[in-house]
Parts: C-alpha cells; sequence; structure tokens
C-alpha cells in the first residue's frame, strides 16, 4: 500500500527507471519529468504519463504482453531510493491522457500501475556511488557521445557528426 510518506517520496522524484518483461525478454528505461515522472492516484494506483523518447516500444509491447514491472525512483539529493512492483496497463482514452499534459501536448499513453509491493531502499547504494557528489561526476568529453556510438554499432553507416550537430537543439524542441 502506498502510504503517504512513500507518496511524498514518490511525488517528490523527477526520475523513475521501469523494468518490464515480455516475450521477448527484459527491458529498462528511463522516464522523467518534473515536478515529479509518477503521479499517485490513490493507496493501490500509479499512473507514468508516456512522453516522448527515443521511440523504441520496448516496455510499451512488454506491458501489453506480460503486464509485470518494477519501479525504482531516484530523487536528487536524497540517498534512500524508492521501489514497486506491480502490474501495468497502458491507458489511450483521453480521460486520463488529459490529466497530464505538459507544455501544451498530451501524453501518446498513460502507463497505469496496480501497486502489489512498495519499499523504500535504503541508503548505501547510492553512498557508496556518491551519486549527488558534484566532485565525483563524470566529465562528458572522457565517454563516447551519442553518435559516437551510434557510428560504431552500425559500422560507420550512421552520421554520428551530422547526428550530433543539433542534437541539444533537437532534443529541446522535441521534449515534449
Amino acid at each position: 500500500m502506498i502510504v503517504p510518506q512513500y507518496r511524498a517520496l514518490i511525488e517528490a522524484s523527477p526520475f523513475v527507471s521501469l523494468a518490464t518483461v515480455g516475450p521477448a525478454g527484459l527491458d529498462c528505461s528511463p522516464r522523467g519529468d518534473r515536478p515529479h515522472a509518477v503521479h499517485v492516484v490513490d493507496d493501490k494506483t500509479l499512473h507514468l504519463p508516456d512522453r516522448r523518447g527515443n521511440n523504441r516500444m520496448d516496455s510499451l509491447r512488454n506491458i501489453v504482453e506480460d503486464g509485470r514491472v518494477a519501479l525504482l525512483w531516484l530523487t536528487p539529493g536524497i540517498a534512500e531510493c524508492m521501489r514497486a512492483n506491480g502490474t501495468a496497463t497502458l491507458r489511450v482514452d483521453s480521460a486520463v491522457r488529459e490529466l497530464y499534459p505538459m507544455h501544451g501536448k498530451l501524453p501518446a499513453s498513460v502507463i497505469e500501475v496496480t501497486v502489489d509491493s512498495v519499499y523504500f531502499q535504503c541508503a548505501r547504494a547510492v553512498k557508496r556511488a556518491e551519486l549527488w557528489n558534484p566532485a565525483v561526476q563524470v566529465a562528458r568529453e572522457t565517454l563516447p557521445t551519442p553518435g559516437e556510438i551510434m557510428t560504431a554499432i552500425t559500422q560507420g553507416s550512421f552520421d554520428g557528426r551530422a547526428y550530433e550537430a543539433d542534437l541539444q537543439e533537437r532534443q529541446a524542441n522535441s521534449l515534449y
């Protein structure tokens, strides 16, 4: 059951990882929104608006095929995590989608989760990782860029430089 204290933690988090399972295997994808990524409907029900992403349908396909999901919330500056397990369905009806407009746009669908179990996770992993410590953040220029990765996995047939030339602007214009 989502007690008021759990609700407060869930609604403080702008980021959640959604894990699903289906016939083709497992998927875990990041979801984020401000002020919170997940909306608490009642003590057993959660809503995740399905915003624009990388246009892969892995999570949604798995939900249609199987429905089992797990959620893991991270909240900037907070070491404890929240976790939930349950069963999801996709809601595409206007009445539900219209609850979650963002920048004048509705989500394509809303993932509705019926929670079986919910609990907080101790802070040790986040503390060991020093996740919120700016002094240990990785410098972006030390790792491959998305364009470099796409070029590598397509054996050079993808133009990573062209992809990255307007990536920041493209993402900003297509966020919602």
